[in-house]
């Protein structure tokens, strides 16, 4: 019986010490996703499994093309997928497959933005969001099965959780997330 309580405590002091490690890691800067749905598809698919940056956001704003993960938010409990499309002070309108934004300064100069990544695919729907500070616009990569801030509105930057950076599974899939670059022109 002596024998043991020496490796009960042992093994008291190592589940100790990984939750002292563990779980201010999970809480405040890494934390894991699975994707549900087809939302974000051609880029992300059911069952993807996703490494969550909650750090980052506390330094900087979250910019155009970076995917998110936020609470949804006439509903906290459930965790969505989506890309910000629209930043504070802009005005984003999707007309005949396109999304075009306004910019801030003058509300007059517009571009449509340019999405590689969505194979192709238009955005339908018809709307028109101007966003207040601390405001997003997001957009599934699926925009026809994606419910998005077409359908429940703006994204109130409060609901961010943070950023994807990595696909962990599949493994063959295993990559850093990249967020795309937009050709915007200057004004």
């Amino acid at each position: 019986m002596k024998s043991v309580m020496p490796m009960v405590g042992d093994v008291a002091k190592t589940v100790l010490i990984a939750l002292l490690i563990v779980v201010p890691i999970r809480t405040f800067v890494f934390q894991p996703f699975l994707v549900r749905g087809a939302s974000m598809e051609p880029n992300f698919h059911n069952g993807d499994y996703l490494l969550v940056d909650q750090l980052s956001y506390r330094f900087k704003s979250p910019e155009r093309g970076e995917v998110i993960i936020f609470e949804f938010p006439f509903d906290p409990s459930q965790r969505y997928i989506k890309r910000v499309i629209g930043l504070p002070g802009e005005t984003v309108e999707v007309q005949d497959g396109k999304v075009i934004v306004y910019n801030s300064g003058t509300g007059s100069v517009s571009f449509v933005l340019e999405e590689p990544y969505l194979s192709g695919m238009n955005t339908n729907g018809s709307s028109r969001l101007t966003l207040s500070d601390h405001e997003y616009f997001v957009l599934g990569d699926n925009r026809t099965h994606s419910s998005d801030s077409r359908k429940w509105g703006v994204l109130p930057e409060r609901n961010i959780i943070g950023r994807v950076v990595i696909r962990l599974f599949p493994v063959g899939a295993l990559a850093k997330i990249e967020q795309p670059s937009y050709e915007i022109p200057t004004q």
